[in-house]
């Protein structure tokens, strides 16, 4: 491949609009961040917050920065370039760190369902299991096991002698890459499969398992124990069907869907995963949550 660098052919021909996407991307962008580092410091400021149900959403707004991060400085600056050009390196990174923090948005809505279905069903044991130091594993292992995973997913592709350049996204995408090969790459889509049943539908498939689990419980239990089950774990719920649906179209699109779809809309439902739920994480947890919400309020009020 000439000079070792791929060419996003979604930014051609956009002419003076990519000024206006610029600007929308730029204030999201920033109000993401603002939205996340809210959430952040509220649960690391707050000592009350040193739980592990809140040290989780901490976690998933810090993945949110970090995906946004891999995502949004380099579509902002594609925007305003004239080449659209990104070397062989840059793109792998890329592509690494958008798909851990796919695999880390779930790993961790996993280990929030594992953490309420703990506490409802074994409230009197609940502080003797999730103790601090059971949930550093939990959290280790959270952060280790896809960064593996998808590590050596993308020592394959790097592997690959690539015959193209040219990607039909606006981002840096591993499966896009393996089809610009021109060498068998059975192996990669082979590995692929295993990865993507590891680190999506095994964390989903517990997760569907812990609150259906949940709401059995909640159904013999007293009136004011399945309100309370309700009121902490419907955000959670909500958060995982806005990320499910997110990654459903991603994964679809990518792999069954050819352009058979027109490609603005194309392009939208892939970024979603990418775009939608580092904006509604804080929200739904920001105001359905008192505690993080009081907190939020102060720090908001001390920066003026």
């Amino acid at each position: 491949m000439e000079n070792g660098t791929f060419y996003f052919m979604l930014f051609e021909d956009l002419g003076y609009i990519r000024y206006a996407f610029f600007s929308l991307g730029f204030i999201f962008y920033c109000v993401v961040i603002y939205f996340n580092v809210l959430i952040i410091l509220a649960v690391f400021l707050e000592r009350t917050l040193h739980q592990p149900m809140y040290i989780l959403i901490l976690c998933l707004s810090i993945n949110s920065v970090y995906g946004t991060a891999g995502f949004f400085p380099r579509l902002l600056a594609d925007l305003l370039s004239e080449t659209h050009t990104i070397s062989r390196e840059a793109c792998f990174l890329q592509a690494f760190v958008i798909y851990t923090y796919a695999s880390y948005e779930l790993t961790i809505l996993m280990l929030m369902a594992f953490d309420r279905l703990v506490a409802i069903s074994k409230p009197l044991q609940y502080q003797n299991i999730f103790t601090p130091r059971f949930l550093t594993i939990l959290i280790i292992l959270n952060w280790m096991f896809p960064m593996i995973s998808i590590g050596i997913a993308a020592i394959l592709t790097a592997r690959l002698t690539i015959c193209g350049k040219n990607l039909l996204k606006v981002y840096c995408h591993n499966y896009e890459i393996v089809k610009l090969s021109c060498v068998n790459n059975t192996i990669n889509n082979m590995y692929g499969l295993i990865v993507t049943i590891a680190t999506v539908f095994l964390p989903l498939s517990f997760i569907i398992y812990s609150y259906i689990k949940i709401l059995i419980i909640c159904q013999r239990s007293s009136r004011e124990i399945k309100s309370k089950a309700y009121q902490t774990c419907i955000p959670h719920i909500v958060i995982l069907l806005n990320f499910s649906l997110a990654l459903f179209c991603e994964l679809t699109l990518s792999r069954f869907v050819n352009g058979e779809l027109p490609l603005s809309l194309t392009v939208v439902l892939s970024l979603e995963f990418l775009i939608v739920p580092p904006f509604v994480n804080p929200l739904v947890y920001g105001l359905n949550f008192p505690d993080i919400r009081k907190k939020i309020l102060r720090l908001i009020k001390t920066s003026r």
